[in-house]
């Protein structure tokens, strides 16, 4: 083919041609040149930091690129990467993307990072860099990458599962995981979560979880530590194991991360001695603020063999009235709030053969009046803790709210203005204001009501105060029944916060029938509503109002009494 070429090329123009065949090579050499030197490591990048770092402490990336080469390097992009499980900013990615100004040779630059690195010890955390750029002159571009690789040495949280090694299948076990803290910032977006044995039974937990085996954790500043408590039930074979496992983890960017985990295994064994408890015949009794109260404390052999010289521990907590506890065998401490049945006068403590039942009792009183100190400081209940050898039950008695209505009568106020005869008179007519006020002690009560009835001759004037109540009263014209819906009422309703009230008018027209008498204006009221710790009903009277009006200082008895 060139030869071809040749023949068509005259002889004085050779050389010429020769000449730019040779010129053609010389450029595409002198490319394919150019192009070797910048496909080598003429852009050195590299990072460095910690290789060890404690986790959740800050730390520096510090990434270093250099011009090795002979030309500037132009149009450089930069991204740096972080590892997963690190804690950055809202408006922060764990991928960063920037240009960066022309590197001239010999140049060299620096940019630094600072990150928080979660996760478990021994876990490896990688960031990466990479950076492209154009040599001057040319229009294809380069990249240079590196990465670096970060140990997590420590994790300082103190992270366990704490609960008996040995308990009876069905018994009622106290689950605790403590948790705390040595990092040298406050943490948040901490959970933890229980993966339960199967056959486990959840009965509450404190605080109250998201689920039952996963709990959001306040924010944890450093030397500050925590508890969450499960009450559940362990059921497995006598002589079994049971597995409890625990983890500790940080929710970042919608994704968890593992900081600690921990397990511990449970033993079944047999029970030995059961122990119960009754209040005024019940095991599961609710009782009320200022009640007398009957404890009966069964206790029962139910191993292989005997026990002997026993002493049997009640101790209180809670609103009891401790002066008026009494036992007729037990010795009172008053100073940790127990009492003390012991084998001298207990046959059954002295000598329990397998099988045998003893009792104990005595008698205490809740408190009618407890401080409560904040909103939050409700839901009360009467606690006790029996030990009996190595046994121990803890109770629980539920204490209702203490719900109050008071119900008087004026006819001199600033309310609303009454008129008429005092004392009342036959035939005409002298208008009265009735007030209620209504208060509520210690748990929430729900669909709370007032009512009271009307007695013949005594009408509703139709005046009632405040006006945002007017909505919520009602009257029934047949049974003549008054109706205050008050809705939900909180827990300190009157004491931490102002007391329900309303007032409103009525009036009385004697007739002959009342002629010399104390008339009655309103009848009985009370109040109802549903605790919601109990989940009772609750209820409380006042008296009723007569013409005497025994709240009213400006009204003698005497001109209580009806006239002709």
């Amino acid at each position: 083919m060139f030869r071809n070429i040749f023949k068509k090329i005259p002889r004085e123009r050779l050389p010429v041609f020769f000449i730019a065949i040779l010129v053609v090579l010389t450029i595409i050499s002198y490319s394919i040149y150019r192009r070797q030197i910048f496909s080598k490591e003429v852009l050195k990048l590299e990072i460095l930091g910690p290789e060890k770092v404690e986790a959740g402490k800050e730390i520096e990336y510090t990434v270093k690129y250099k011009n090795n080469g002979n030309v500037r390097l132009e149009d450089l992009s930069f991204i740096f990467e972080y590892p997963e499980g690190t804690l950055f900013s809202e408006e922060q990615s764990e991928r960063i993307t920037m240009n960066l100004e022309d590197i001239y040779p010999g140049q060299e630059e620096i940019i630094k990072f600072k990150a928080q690195l979660f996760g478990q010890k021994g876990d490896i955390k990688t960031v990466n860099a990479f950076l492209s750029y154009r040599p001057k002159n040319l229009s294809a571009f380069y990249e240079s990458e590196s990465k670096f690789s970060t140990i997590i040495e420590e994790v300082p949280l103190t992270f366990g599962l704490d609960f008996p090694s040995k308990v009876f299948s069905g018994k009622e076990t106290k689950i605790s995981v403590n948790y705390f803290s040595n990092l040298d910032y406050p943490l948040s977006n901490l959970r933890i979560k229980i993966d339960y044995p199967q056959g486990f039974e959840f009965v509450s937990s404190k605080p109250d979880g998201i689920e039952k085996n996963e709990w959001a954790i306040p924010i944890l500043n450093k030397a500050e530590g925590g508890r969450v408590e499960v009450l559940g039930r362990i059921a497995g074979q006598i002589g079994g194991q049971q597995i409890f496992k625990a983890q500790l983890g940080v929710w970042l960017k919608d994704e968890f991360f593992l900081l600690k985990e921990t397990q511990r295994g449970v033993e079944i064994i047999r029970p030995h001695l059961s122990i119960d408890q009754r209040i005024n015949g019940f095991s599961d009794y609710i009782a009320s603020p200022g009640e007398l109260l009957r404890y009966e404390i069964f206790f029962r052999n139910i191993g292989d063999e005997p026990f002997e010289d026993l002493f049997l521990v009640v101790r209180m907590q809670g609103p009891f009235d401790l002066e008026s506890i009494n036992s007729e065998y037990g010795r009172v401490n008053s100073a940790d709030s127990s009492i003390l049945w012991d084998e001298k006068e207990i046959p059954e403590l002295r000598y329990l053969a397998p099988g045998e039942e003893g009792e104990v009792e005595f008698w205490v009183s809740s408190k009618k009046d407890w401080e409560v100190r904040t909103p939050i400081n409700k839901n009360f209940s009467l606690r006790t803790e029996i030990s009996l050898f190595q046994a121990k039950e803890e109770f629980q008695a539920k204490l209702n709210s203490r719900l109050e209505i008071s119900q008087t009568g004026y006819f001199r106020d600033e309310v609303f203005g009454n008129s008429g005869p005092i004392p009342p008179k036959v035939g005409q007519t002298t208008t009265y204001t009735i007030i209620w006020q209504v208060k509520n002690y210690y748990n929430d009560v729900k669909n709370a009501k007032a009512r009271a009835s009307l007695p013949p001759g005594v009408k509703l004037t139709g005046k009632i105060f405040p006006e945002e109540e007017k909505e919520k009263f009602t009257f029934d014209s047949v049974s003549r029944e008054i109706l205050w819906n008050l809705g939900d009422l909180e827990a300190g309703t009157g004491t931490l916060t102002p007391q329900k009230s309303i007032a409103f008018q009525i009036s009385f027209e004697p007739s002959n029938n009342h002629k010399g008498l104390v008339a009655t204006l309103i009848n009985e009221a009370s109040v109802s509503g549903d605790d919601q710790w109990t989940e009772m009903n609750l209820s409380k009277t006042a008296s009723a109002v007569d013409t005497t009006l025994p709240d009213d200082n400006t009204v003698s008895a005497d001109q209580g009494i009806v006239q002709e």
